[in-house]
């Protein structure tokens, strides 16, 4: 999995594409390779912006003066105008894009608390079981980020050290079969090494976990 850090990644949108969007006066949205979508959104589509144009408000006395982008987008985007180009670092409206992102990410590292579940039913089934055998759902993940297709959509900074994402995974049958191995490879090498985990002396628990696991 590649990382799309926020703090750094510069969205690069076609000028005539989002005045188009705009002017339509409905919602729409901003993906993180800079394009322009209209509602429905595809369920893997990770999202750098969402919403709609807001009409200024127009009184008798004066005539309303048409937003900017950077006023459509709001104050948290920096935005430059680039010929036909709009560049946006979207770093600062991290908070709402969280809420945005997080129905189509497999996992939440958004906070000090770190991760406690797998969004997809059998990828939470094979971490269940794994914490039978004390496998932290950390390394389940570093595992996933170093052998699966996808993005970890974030926000990262060196100096003091700041990290909060989102893990989007491309396949997911890719990711049961590299989650499962994993655990299933931990598993084994503790009931046959680990005292604490003799196959005579596991709990109700444990041994069912075991059994999901191939491992007895």
């Amino acid at each position: 999995m590649k990382k799309f850090n926020l703090l750094k990644e510069i969205i690069v949108i076609a000028r005539d594409d989002l005045h188009k969007a705009i002017n339509t006066n409905q919602e729409f949205a901003i993906n993180h390779e800079g394009y322009v979508l209209a509602p429905p959104y595809a369920e893997n589509e990770i999202l750098i912006f969402k919403g709609k144009a807001e009409m200024p408000k127009a009184s008798a006395l004066t005539i309303p003066k048409p937003q900017t982008i950077a006023q459509i987008l709001g104050n948290n985007y920096k935005i430059v105008e680039d010929e036909g180009r709009v560049l946006i670092k979207a770093g600062g409206n991290w908070q709402e894009l969280i809420g945005i992102n997080t129905p189509n990410s497999e996992y939440d590292d958004t906070t000090a608390d770190g991760i406690a579940e797998f969004a997809t039913k059998e990828m939470e089934s094979i971490g269940w079981f794994a914490d039978e055998f004390d496998i932290d759902y950390r390394d389940m993940v570093n595992e996933l980020e170093a052998k699966v297709d996808g993005i970890i959509l974030c926000v990262e900074q060196e100096e003091p050290y700041q990290f909060s994402g989102l893990g989007m995974i491309f396949d997911i049958e890719e990711a049961k079969k590299v989650h499962f191995d994993f655990c299933q490879a931990i598993v084994k090498e503790k009931l046959a090494n680990h005292p604490d985990f003799s196959p005579d002396n596991l709990t109700v628990d444990e041994e069912m976990a075991a059994k999901f696991f191939n491992a007895l």
